[in-house]
C-alpha cells in the first residue's frame, strides 16, 4: 500500500513537471492534454497551480533579498554551542559504529560565488586544520581515519554555516571557509567577530564533543589550529565546469544520447587574504586561533584583550602589510 502511494506521488510529480515544461515551451493547452491523455481542464488547473506557486516563491525571494544579511549581526548570542557539542557527540558515536554519511551541500557556496564571479570582493577567510594528521594516518586504519575526518568536517561545516560562513573547499583534513563583508557594514568588525566566535565554538566542539567519543572508542584525540584574515584582494574565478547529474524526461529510455548533461561552473577564490589565512594557521599552538593584523585592528579593546601579538622569525613569516609596508602582524588567542 505504501509503495503504491509512493509510486502515485512520483507519477504526479513527474506529470506536474512535464506539464510545466511543455507550457513554458509555448505548447498550447489542448496539445498538452492530448500528449498526456488528460482533459484540457486538468491542464488548466495544473498550470494555474504552478503559476501560483511560482509567484509565491518569487515573493519570498524578493522579501529575502531585502532582509538584512547575517553578517550584519553578532551571531554568537543565537548559536547554541552546547547543543552543537551534544550533536557532535551523537554524530561521532553513530559514524564510529556505522557507515559515515557526508551530507553537506555546496549549493549556497555556489550561489554566493556566482554573484561575485570575475570580480574582487572583501571577505573574511577562515582556515581550520587538524594537527598532526600525518601521525594519525600512521596510527589508525585508513577506514577509521577517513571516518573521523569526515565526521570532523561535517561538524565544523555546520558551525561555520551557523555563524554565517560558507565552505569554499575541503582539503583533506583542512577546511577553507569565507564570511562575506556586506557593503552595508560600517566596519569589518562584525564578520570578523562572527568568524572569531565561530573558531572558538569549533575548538569547543572538538574538545568537548568529538574528543570524548574518540577516547571512549580507543582512538587518539584530535587538535586543531585556525587562521583568520580579512581583505579586499580576493578574486572569484571560474575553473571549468562540474557535471552535476543527468536528466532524462523518459524514465524508461536508457539511451545515453537522449540524456541531457547538467553542468555547473566550478568557482574558487584566490588572493592575498587566502594565502595569509592558510599560512598563519601553522604558526599557533594547537587549539588556538591566529588572526591577521587587519582583523585585530577591526576589534574593540575588549575583544583585542583576548589576543596577543605572535613573535615569528622573518625566515618563517615574510608577508608585508599593504598599509604599513612592514611585516604583517599576526596575533594568537591567549586561551579558550
Amino acid at each position: 500500500m505504501a509503495e503504491d502511494i509512493d509510486n502515485n506521488s512520483a507519477t504526479r510529480t513527474y506529470q506536474l513537471q512535464t506539464i510545466s515544461n511543455l507550457y513554458n515551451s509555448g505548447i498550447p493547452n489542448e496539445i498538452i492534454s492530448l500528449q498526456l491523455d488528460i482533459t484540457e481542464e486538468e491542464v488548466e488547473k495544473t498550470i494555474e497551480k504552478i503559476t501560483e506557486e511560482q509567484e509565491e516563491l518569487a515573493a519570498q525571494e524578493s522579501l529575502a533579498s531585502k532582509a538584512p544579511s547575517l553578517d550584519l549581526f553578532y551571531l554568537d548570542a543565537v548559536v547554541n554551542v552546547e547543543l552543537a557539542i551534544k550533536q557532535a557527540q551523537n554524530s561521532m558515536w553513530e559514524v564510529l559504529n556505522s557507515k559515515s554519511i557526508f551530507d553537506i551541500s555546496m549549493e549556497e557556496t555556489h550561489r554566493i560565488l556566482q554573484k561575485y564571479a570575475k570580480s574582487k570582493v572583501t571577505l573574511v577567510i577562515l582556515h581550520i586544520d587538524v594537527v598532526d594528521s600525518t601521525k594519525l594516518s600512521m596510527i589508525l586504519p585508513i577506514d577509521r581515519l577517513t571516518t573521523i575526518i569526515q565526521a570532523f568536517s561535517r561538524e565544523m561545516s555546520l558551525i561555520i554555516a551557523a555563524y554565517g560562513g560558507y565552505i569554499l573547499k575541503y582539503m583533506g583534513d583542512a577546511i577553507l571557509a569565507f564570511f562575506p563583508v556586506n557593503i552595508l557594514d560600517v566596519y569589518k568588525g562584525l564578520p570578523c567577530i562572527n568568524a572569531i566566535n565561530c573558531a572558538r565554538s569549533m575548538i569547543k566542539v572538538v574538545q568537548q564533543g568529538i574528543n570524548p567519543i574518540l577516547e571512549q572508542n580507543g582512538y587518539p584525540e584530535i587538535s586543531v589550529r585556525i587562521g583568520i584574515d580579512v581583505g579586499d584582494q580576493n578574486a572569484v574565478l571560474q575553473y571549468g565546469w562540474d557535471i552535476m547529474h543527468r536528466l532524462n524526461h523518459d524514465k524508461f529510455d536508457n539511451n545515453i544520447q537522449n540524456q541531457k548533461i547538467v553542468k555547473s561552473p566550478h568557482y574558487d577564490i584566490i588572493g592575498y587574504t587566502v594565502n595569509v589565512a592558510v599560512k598563519m594557521t601553522g604558526l599557533v599552538k594547537p587549539n588556538r586561533v591566529a588572526i591577521g593584523q587587519l582583523v585585530y585592528e577591526a576589534l574593540d579593546e575588549k575583544e583585542k584583550s583576548a589576543f596577543e601579538i605572535l613573535t615569528v622569525d622573518t625566515n618563517v613569516w615574510s608577508y608585508i602589510s599593504n598599509t604599513t609596508g612592514s611585516i604583517y602582524s599576526v596575533y594568537t588567542s591567549i586561551s579558550y
